[in-house]
């Protein structure tokens, strides 16, 4: 198993580089600048599309552009806005958030493009079903150019990575997150959640995307309010910290002026916060990735332009908005860089080297004895809400030590940490079946300014758990309800809506003859579901004789997510660049055309019917 992870850590490193980073953030630049910040444009225009002005139901497509926006928009506003900012804020710090809104900004312009590109080279064969995606746009596109073989090998490529990641990102990590924050607080086993969440999405794509354009339509808006509503009271509470909040972030995302580790943070350089907050924003607003053009693709429009400025809503929504609210939900309550939950004796506490089943010390490799746990703070159970005679311990919670060492290749900095599990011996007391670090040599415990040790036991909030987290520090028990049921909505709107995207690759593989290929590959997403679920438990036996999950920290969930967003780019972007010129050149023409008052607005339907989608039917 650590040679898979190995694996992919190496594969993310390479679709990860600093070159991808530059080259999205070039292309980003390089589409506002083309399209004379189109952003605007977005924000106009595409607010009065979205609001049915602009809806005709003779027009070929599925769904109308409210809907098309909201299937989009409940794939992107999802837990990438719950538990991927909060990895983003764990891992990169305040200064991820800067770099969050640099790709939101940028992404507007991508995510028109890209659109734009899909509504140009759509499948419109069945005007009630049309098909569309970067795959489509090489495929046509190429065949224009006498290339058609070309064309169809490079969309069968981004097919596959399409494929890679709807299972992933769009599968994957939406499970393991809700699995995690329901075992946190309902103590419900993963599995359980897993079956409930196979049946719920299963339900659901069965019928398509009318379907889903419609749940999407109304899940989108009321979890987006209600999600919206309790952070800004986080926020209040907290208002007096927002401006030096804002402060911070500006701070920490500039070149040398990286935050201090403190607490569970454990710092980083600028390049690292630079990579935490795109990468978590790449994912959460899926810009430049190619996905959203998939469910843009079924809007009822011959504009292709149009459903292009209203897919720029998109990052606006998810990422400088959502996503800001979550940041600052997680900074202003002290959540990122939060205090140890307990505090073992430093003289019982020691750094050992590891050993293998046989008892046999494992060169390189270090471990934690730490000897029965004692309680946890008063200010934790406050939090959880425990009460004062009971230790405030979980079987199976992750927690961890910092320590520092040798230099840690991913921050820069010196600090690591040593991860376990929770569990009681046989004598009923609560203990931890610690992991290892590999490092040259022998780690330390971090010094206090008066020469002792400072020895604290962190429990391991990942993902959206850190977000809930957050929100009880404030009012104890509003996470535990608010992000429990925010994550089960945020994850099935996601899962329904990646569900599709993964169906349109099929789709694209085998044409009018996919509908038996597109049954197994649904029943293949609904059964990946529940096994992510167990993958959440304790089930790969340690060499120590002891089992933890295969998916048990922030950083091995990110490790899976990154792997499919990483591929989508790379294959993706070029496309982008490919075709960009006949994206501006519509553009352009376009609103010169709605400047001079062509195609002007009719009245806005009611906003029951546009949600419905009743004003096409």
């Amino acid at each position: 198993m650590e040679n898979l992870n190995h694996f992919i850590e190496s594969l993310n490193g390479i679709l990860f580089s600093d070159y991808t980073v530059y080259a999205l953030l070039a292309v980003g630049l390089l589409f506002t600048l083309w399209s004379g910040f189109g952003q605007y444009r977005a924000l106009t225009h595409g607010v009065a599309v979205v609001r049915g002005k602009y809806d005709d139901k003779n027009d070929p497509g599925a769904i109308n552009h409210f809907q098309a926006l909201s299937a989009a928009l409940s794939a992107t506003v999802g837990l990438g806005n719950i538990g991927g900012v909060a990895l983003a804020v764990a891992l990169g710090g305040p200064g991820a958030v800067l770099w969050m809104w640099l790709i939101g900004i940028l992404g507007m312009a991508l995510k028109m493009t890209e659109v734009t590109q899909s509504m140009l080279y759509r499948n419109t064969d069945d005007p009630e079903n049309p098909h569309g995606g970067p795959m489509f746009v090489v495929k046509k596109g190429f065949a224009k150019w006498g290339l058609g073989p070309i064309g169809t090998v490079i969309g069968g490529i981004f097919v596959v990575t399409l494929l890679i990641s709807a299972l992933t990102g769009g599968n994957m990590f939406q499970a393991w997150n809700v699995a995690d924050i329901t075992n946190t607080y309902f103590e419900i086993p993963q599995v359980v959640t897993g079956i409930v969440l196979a049946v719920g999405v299963g339900l659901v794509i069965i019928g398509g995307i009318k379907r889903i354009g419609s749940v999407a339509g109304k899940i989108v808006p009321v979890m987006c309010l209600l999600y919206v509503i309790a952070a800004l009271y986080v926020i209040i509470m907290n208002i007096g910290e927002i401006p030096a909040m804002f402060a911070l972030i500006v701070k920490s995302g500039l070149p040398g002026a990286s935050p201090d580790a403190a607490g569970a943070f454990l710092g980083g350089t600028f390049g690292y916060a630079a990579m935490w907050g795109v990468k978590r924003a790449l994912f959460s607003s899926e810009a430049g990735q190619g996905s959203s053009p998939i469910a843009h693709s079924a809007a009822k429009t011959d504009e292709p332009v149009r459903e292009g400025v209203v897919a720029g809503l998109e990052p606006f929504i998810d990422t400088i908005v959502v996503c800001t609210l979550t940041a600052l939900v997680i900074l202003s309550s002290g959540a990122y860089n939060r205090g140890p939950e307990a505090f073992p004796e430093s003289a019982v506490v020691q750094i050992v080297q590891a050993t293998d089943a046989d008892d046999q010390p494992i060169e390189g490799s270090w471990t934690v004895d730490s000897g029965v746990l004692p309680e946890k703070t008063a200010e934790a159970k406050r939090i959880l809400r425990t009460g004062e005679s009971e230790a405030g311990w979980r079987e199976n919670e992750s927690v961890f030590v910092v320590v520092q060492g040798d230099d840690n290749a991913d921050t820069g900095l010196n600090l690591h940490r040593i991860s376990g599990n929770v569990a009681k011996d046989d004598d009923g007391n609560w203990i931890v079946n610690w992991g290892s670090l590999e490092a040259a040599s022998q780690p330390e415990f971090l010094t206090a300014e008066d020469g002792s040790l400072e020895v604290g036991i962190y429990s391991d909030y990942a993902g959206a758990s850190l977000t809930a987290h957050a929100f009880d520090r404030v009012t104890p028990g509003l996470g535990m309800y608010l992000v429990s049921i925010a994550a089960w909505l945020f994850a099935l709107s996601t899962m329904i809506s990646w569900s599709y995207y993964g169906e349109q690759g099929v789709y694209y593989f085998f044409g009018k003859n996919a509908k038996g290929a597109v049954v197994i590959y649904k029943v293949i997403y609904c059964a990946l579901i529940l096994l992510t679920t167990i993958a959440a438990m304790p089930i790969i036996a340690q060499d120590d004789g002891t089992k933890r999950p295969l998916i048990g920290t922030d950083a091995e969930l990110d490790m899976w997510t990154t792997l499919g967003l990483g591929v989508m780019l790379v294959a993706n972007i070029p496309i982008m660049l490919i075709f960009g010129n006949q994206a501006m050149k519509a553009y352009r023409e376009y609103f010169k055309r709605m400047d001079a008052g062509g195609d002007p607005p009719h009245e806005a339907p009611p906003i029951t019917e546009v949600v419905e989608g009743k004003d096409v039917e």
